[in-house]
């Protein structure tokens, strides 16, 4: 299993998109392929404020591959896209992959 870490950073002013944004997109991701692990917000108790993190688990880089076919055909993931882009909460999306150390994911 590999889990495609996505790291946003976001205007501190606009979290509330970006709530509405990860909420809505766990049915697309699902639907394409991909297993929400979470998505997460900055807290006002330690790091910064500006960065969210989303977590995303696939069986293996190829049935990654084909979820991003998917996903990019897909008429929904697309407009919640669009409206966050729109919104002004996105500034900037880093993405890379991880591996679960084997004993350690209750």
């Amino acid at each position: 299993m590999i889990t495609l870490y996505i790291r946003y950073t976001l205007d501190p002013n606009k979290l509330r998109d970006f709530e509405t944004y990860a909420k809505a997109l766990a049915n697309p991701i699902e639907r394409c392929g991909g297993t929400p692990a979470g998505y997460y917000l900055p807290t006002k108790f330690a790091g910064p404020m500006n960065a969210a993190v989303g977590l995303i688990d696939f069986p293996s880089l190829a049935a990654y591959e084909k979820y991003r076919e998917k996903l990019g055909a897909y008429p929904e993931a697309a407009e919640l896209t669009r409206r966050l882009e729109a919104s002004g909460a996105l500034l900037n999306e880093e993405r890379s992959f991880l591996s679960c150390v084997p004993e350690t994911r209750r």
